[in-house]
């Protein structure tokens, strides 16, 4: 996995509460069992309508809205556990989630993936939303060695929590299996250590 230390972007606005992990990555795509391609199909009931041509009103099919940061309302990722809702996201090319509440299933996905969800109040969120709505070049910073987030036009500042494991992880660019060996030294100096007694 890429490596996570900090983040400065525009960010995504979708002010929508309960998006489900279905609403992410609808259930007739998930046959797939590789991560690649499923940033296509993100949000795809949404983005398209039913002839297959993009929805202009939808934001993803905004010009003005890019980025790195998706910025969504209260139980963001509830549902299904699926995986791949958190694949298509970060397939997209999204970084950081940030919402007011994650389900804890897809919370674990995202760090899982690389994908760091950032769980803020609802008063900071409402901030976020309130100027993205009057400045859609608004910029957000995302200090995960601090555990801060940051809006740079306002200067506002808010810590969020991460399991400590998970943050050295992505700090590091670890998967559970890379994490596991780069323990490997110690491991067989463990194993050793037992064929002595």
């Amino acid at each position: 996995m890429e490596k996570f230390t900090t983040l400065i972007s525009t960010c995504v606005p979708l002010p929508y509460e309960d998006i489900d992990t279905d609403q992410i990555i609808p259930a007739r795509f998930l046959k797939a069992t590789t991560r690649e391609g499923f940033g296509d199909k993100l949000f795809c009931d949404w983005r398209y309508d039913e002839t297959g041509k993009p929805d202009p009103d939808f934001v993803l099919n905004q010009d003005k809205y890019k980025g790195s940061i998706l910025v969504a309302g209260k139980n963001f990722g509830c549902g299904s556990s699926r995986e791949h809702a958190a694949w298509a996201i970060h397939d997209f090319g999204f970084k950081v989630v940030i919402s007011s509440f994650f389900a804890d299933i897809f919370k674990n996905n995202a760090l899982n993936n690389g994908l760091l969800p950032v769980q803020v109040t609802e008063s900071f969120l409402n901030n976020i939303f309130s100027i993205l709505d009057d400045d859609h070049e608004a910029q957000i910073k995302v200090d995960l060695e601090n555990e801060e987030v940051t809006l740079m036009e306002s200067n506002l500042t808010e810590n969020f929590e991460i399991n400590p494991y998970k943050k050295l992880c992505l700090q590091k660019g670890y998967d559970d299996i890379d994490f596991l060996l780069s323990k490997l030294e110690q491991v067989e100096a463990f194993e050793f250590s037992l064929m002595k007694v």
